[in-house]
């Protein structure tokens, strides 16, 4: 399928919308009614900092809604506003968030069924309108939709989009896609149906694996076989139909998901340009390399105010998000690579009555710790992956003045 000539033919199409309905200053004014927080406002002016009692709150200096986030959700509720009585429907969460899904389905955004892992389409009328999300959707859903004459509003975020582009660029010259990404995600799911070839590495790791297989795959008939093998029931669903590692790696060009930690992605783009140097020399490297600054500004961004937050004297850190938020996720691995005790709660009710709080260390699922919050004055560090609303972080931090305050919590 020519991905680029769809996406075009689909751009110049009179279904196809992706910059809102001019309903924006309406808009505007509901979502900073239901999003935004004086008390959150009151602490950047303090400096990111507020005392209250035996607490004193420390806010990473970048958090919260990108402006990706914002576009997508402001977009939806124009797509509401300006289709009151039609059936709307989203291929996916509109962000990770569960409360902003959650206020989506009360204003009638119906979220396409998922059965056996797979989306069913079936339940779509030509004529209905669907939602694209801030993080995509797969060339062949957009498709699908365009095939049964839907309208299509596409709020995909455009870092996203330009990590396509950057795909388009590697099947131009051959070259396979390696995405720096978790091949489950909506994100790179999407990313990769745009590419003829490609390996998804989840990390270092894995990067550093495929590395030594480019440079090191054997040097008998039977070694080659035994690591022929072993590398593809490793990537076992992270590779492209017929990929074939000791052909399909002699040419790539690297991408990835744009929520993952910047340091990686950049680590492993340099470790594959001094692996394709070694293996065919300086002067043949654009032959067989091809890289892109495709990191998120906003996710580094928030990064780089994380790292900058646990470098402060804290006593623990909160961290607020979606829990299949990846960016959100990274935040948290932060944290506890500098060994702060961190909790990852996806909304604020989650920290309960009695100094208990209900959270979600890395990888595992979700724990009650009680007496988290140590007696006398404590610093606590808070931010929020890029689709959490400040309403939600406000609320978070009331619920700990309040049990330090000895005030019953609900």
């Amino acid at each position: 399928m020519d991905t680029k000539a769809f996406k075009r033919s689909l751009n110049q199409s009179d279904n196809y919308h992706r910059k809102g309905f001019g309903h924006q200053a309406e808009v505007a004014v509901v979502l900073e009614s239901e999003y935004q927080s004086n008390l959150i406002q009151e602490i950047r002016d303090r400096n990111y900092t507020l005392t209250r009692g035996d607490v004193t709150i420390r806010l990473a200096q970048s958090f919260g809604f990108c402006w990706g986030v914002e576009r997508a959700v402001a977009i939806a509720y124009e797509t509401r506003q300006h289709f009151p009585t039609q059936q709307i429907w989203i291929t996916n969460e509109i962000i990770h968030n569960p409360s902003v899904n959650q206020r989506l389905r009360e204003m009638n955004v119906n979220f396409i069924q998922v059965e056996n892992g797979v989306k069913n389409f079936d339940i779509i009328d030509r004529g209905d309108v669907v939602i694209l999300p801030a993080f995509g959707a797969s060339v062949q859903e957009m498709q699908l939709l365009n095939d049964k004459g839907c309208t299509i509003v596409d709020t995909t975020c455009p870092w996203v989009s330009k990590v396509w582009n950057t795909i388009e660029k590697h099947k131009k010259k051959d070259y396979t896609s390696i995405v720096h990404g978790q091949y489950k995600h909506e994100e790179t799911v999407a990313t990769i149906s745009f590419a003829d070839k490609y390996l998804v590495v989840l990390n270092l790791a894995e990067a550093n694996y495929v590395a030594d297989y480019i440079l090191n795959n054997g040097n008998t008939s039977a070694e080659k076989l035994q690591r022929r093998t072993e590398f593809l029931a490793k990537f076992s669903n992270a590779y492209s139909a017929g990929f074939d590692p000791d052909l399909d790696l002699e040419k790539v060009g690297i991408a990835n998901q744009t929520t993952m930690l910047k340091t990686e992605t950049e680590a492993i783009g340099k470790l594959f340009e001094r692996t394709m140097m070694k293996k065919y020399s300086t002067a043949e490297l654009d032959e067989h390399f091809q890289s892109f600054n495709t990191i998120c500004d906003a996710t580094q961004e928030r990064q780089d105010a994380m790292f900058e937050l646990v470098e402060e004297p804290l006593d623990l850190m909160l961290v607020i998000g979606g829990y299949n938020s990846s960016n959100t996720t990274h935040l948290q691995e932060i944290s506890i690579e500098h060994r702060i005790p961190s909790y990852h709660i996806d909304s604020d009710l989650r920290i309960l009555a009695d100094n208990q709080i209900e959270h979600k260390p890395l990888s595992q699922d979700l724990h009650i710790t009680k007496n988290w919050l140590p007696d006398g004055k404590i610093v606590v560090g808070v931010t929020s992956g890029a689709s959490t609303p400040d309403k939600i972080v406000e609320a978070a931090i009331e619920r700990i003045f309040a049990t330090k305050s000895g005030i019953a919590i609900s």
